[in-house]
């Protein structure tokens, strides 16, 4: 007998062609790449003034999205910590952490892997690295997430 595939990992695959979509049309369309944090990062620093209508587009796009198919999935457990100094902490280091790889996991990840960047390959790697060694750390040793 054939079990089931649990919802989140359908939903997963979806999300994942969705963000592929995202990031062939928004190539073809402006010759450029998707890269959250660069898209973010040109209107904290004022280097993509000159696009800032597109960029305020994408990123209410990544805001909105979620809000408007929420109805349509029943809430998972995404195993998250609970605390929000951590989850704060984590997001800020995060930022930080694209702004010093010049490019985030949708540009270097989604986008560079698939032009087969040798750049986008290394930060990818990186990252899986980076992350594998973080949990390691703050969940197994010493406990905090």
């Amino acid at each position: 007998m054939l079990e089931t595939i649990p919802s989140d990992w359908i939903w997963g695959l979806i999300g994942g062609l969705v963000i592929g979509s995202g990031g062939a049309l928004y190539l073809l369309a402006n010759g450029r790449i998707m890269g959250a944090s660069g898209i973010l990062g040109g209107l904290i620093d004022g280097s993509g003034r000159k696009n800032s209508g597109e960029r305020i587009a994408f990123l209410a796009g990544v805001f909105l999205l979620p809000i408007l198919i929420n109805p349509f999935y029943k809430p998972f457990s995404t195993h998250a910590s609970e605390s929000l100094v951590v989850l704060i902490s984590a997001g800020l280091l995060v930022g930080i952490g694209t702004r010093i790889a010049n490019g985030c996991t949708s540009g270097h990840g989604v986008c560079g892997i698939s032009r087969f960047s040798p750049r986008g390959i290394a930060a990818t790697a990186f990252y899986i690295l980076a992350g594998g060694a973080t949990v390691l750390l703050f969940r197994h040793i010493l406990g905090v997430i």
